[in-house]
C-alpha cells in the first residue's frame, strides 16, 4: 500500500469562479480523499487589473508526491476545466491549483506573501507556524487582513459537503 501525503492546496478562480471552483473540488474527489475546505475568499486580482479571485484551500490526501501530484491530477483538471497557460501569469483563469504544504513543509516560498493564500490556509489549519515568522498562521492571517482586502463568501462553497 503507498505511503499517503497531506497536500495543501489552493484553488483560485477569476473566471466564473463560483462554478469552476466547485467543480475542480468535485474533480479533486476522483483522484483522492478532501479532508478540509476552507471558505471561498474574494480578493483583487494580483499583478493586474482583471476580475476579483475566488480562493479556497483544501486538506488533499494523496500517494503521490508533488510532482506526480501535479502531472497525474493538478494539471489534468486544469486543463479539463479550460485552464490556458500563457507567457503572462496575471492573465484571468478558470482555475489555478497550486501546493502550498505537503507533508507540513512549505511548497513554494513565494506564497507567503499573499493574503489569498495565507487567509483559507489559516482556517483549516490554524496551528500552523510560520516558516518565516515562527508565529502561529492565524496571526499572519490577521496581518495581512488588515493590508489588503480580501472578504469571506461562504455561500460559495455552502453546497460543498
Amino acid at each position: 500500500m503507498n505511503e499517503m501525503h497531506q497536500a495543501y492546496l489552493n484553488l483560485g478562480s477569476n473566471i466564473q469562479p463560483e462554478v469552476n471552483l466547485v467543480q475542480a473540488i468535485q474533480l479533486l474527489r476522483e483522484y483522492g480523499e478532501i479532508k478540509k475546505i476552507s471558505s471561498a475568499w474574494e480578493s483583487k486580482s494580483v499583478g493586474t487589473e482583471g476580475p476579483n479571485y475566488l480562493n479556497s484551500c483544501l486538506l488533499f490526501m494523496s500517494p503521490f508526491v508533488p510532482v506526480t501530484l501535479k502531472e497525474k491530477i493538478i494539471r489534468p483538471i486544469e486543463a479539463k476545466l479550460g485552464r490556458a497557460r500563457s507567457k503572462n501569469k496575471y492573465t484571468p483563469r478558470t482555475i489555478d491549483i497550486d501546493i502550498i504544504l505537503f507533508d507540513e513543509k512549505p511548497y513554494n516560498y513565494r506564497f507567503w506573501n499573499y493574503a489569498f493564500v495565507i487567509v483559507p490556509l489559516a482556517e483549516i489549519h490554524p496551528t500552523y507556524r510560520n516558516p518565516f515568522t515562527k508565529q502561529d498562521i492565524t496571526q499572519t492571517a490577521a496581518q495581512i487582513r488588515k493590508d489588503v482586502w480580501i472578504e469571506i463568501r461562504p455561500e460559495v462553497l455552502s453546497s460543498i459537503g
